[in-house]
């Protein structure tokens, strides 16, 4: 399957179940791989044929920022509900969100979730 990604995309959001996550947004980083047939773009060379990563980009700075959530799982879901509803096409899609503060915090490099999810 095709892939379309996006590597390390940090974004600001208001995240977090302790008291002092809450006070700020804080720092999240996004990967992602979204499974689209890229076939038709690559014969055709439009931009409307293809999944638009700078698109997907900015929706995602958009709805993050936008966002006020207790778990990174939260997060995770709403990010792949949003980007299943704004961007026809898409046929799977991985997701892995690094909370880097939370990280340094428990000393340690990466600490957050990934999800995989396959539609039909």
């Amino acid at each position: 399957m095709d892939t379309v990604f996006i590597e390390g995309l940090t974004l600001a959001t208001r995240i977090g179940i302790y008291a002092g996550e809450r006070d700020a947004p804080q720092p999240v980083t996004l990967d992602l791989r979204l499974g689209f047939d890229n076939a038709a773009a690559g014969a055709s060379g439009r931009i409307e044929d293809a999944l638009d990563y700078a698109a997907v980009v900015a929706a995602l700075r958009t709805f993050v920022a936008a966002r006020d959530c207790g778990l990174l799982e939260q997060l995770a879901e709403a990010c792949c509900d949003m980007l299943r509803a704004r961007f026809h096409g898409i046929h799977s899609l991985d997701l892995r969100i690094d909370k880097p503060h939370a990280a340094r915090a428990l000393g340690c490099t990466h600490v957050g979730v990934a999800i995989h999810r396959e539609f039909p």
